[in-house]
């Protein structure tokens, strides 16, 4: 596994990788709503604007583009696994790239966590500091959890 910095060329590979997860896994744990809230909100220009922020990377794995993760000073923005590399190890892999980039700044790592992400940031260290609920179309409400870990 290698983790590289995201470039333009990588755009439709971190598209599909972002739209594959949130379409299979998201269903699972809240209506479909927030799956295609989240669809709309990893647009190609929302990715191509991560690209650009130089803080976004692409987990490759025997040749392929198989996750993403991303960051805005400490706060951990993204981390998406294709759901059949999913339990090997590939978000543990992108969160200590993006730990270790974070902690040469800042002494703690803060994230909004979707449900199916709660126990990988769980199992890394991250404690619960707060909950929230986003408002979305027809009466749908997103639950999040925020999180936050002390990184030295």
């Amino acid at each position: 596994m290698e983790y590289i910095k995201a470039t333009s060329d990588l755009a439709d590979a971190i598209y599909t990788i972002l739209h594959t997860a949130i379409q299979t896994i998201y269903p699972k744990y809240y209506p479909q709503e927030v799956a295609d809230f989240f669809c709309r909100l990893h647009s190609k220009e929302h990715i191509l604007e991560g690209i650009a922020s130089g803080n976004m990377g692409v987990l490759v794995k025997d040749g392929a583009a198989v996750g993403t993760g991303c960051f805005d000073g400490n706060h951990i923005t993204g981390v998406y696994v294709l759901p059949s590399s999913q339990k090997q190890g590939c978000g543990s892999y992108i969160m200590d790239r993006l730990e270790a980039t974070i902690a040469k700044k800042h002494d703690k790592a803060v994230l909004e966590a979707s449900l199916p992400g709660v126990g990988l940031y769980e199992r890394r260290g991250y404690k619960t500091v707060g909950h929230g609920v986003c408002e979305l179309e027809h009466g749908v409400k997103l639950v999040y959890e925020k999180m936050e870990k002390r990184l030295r």
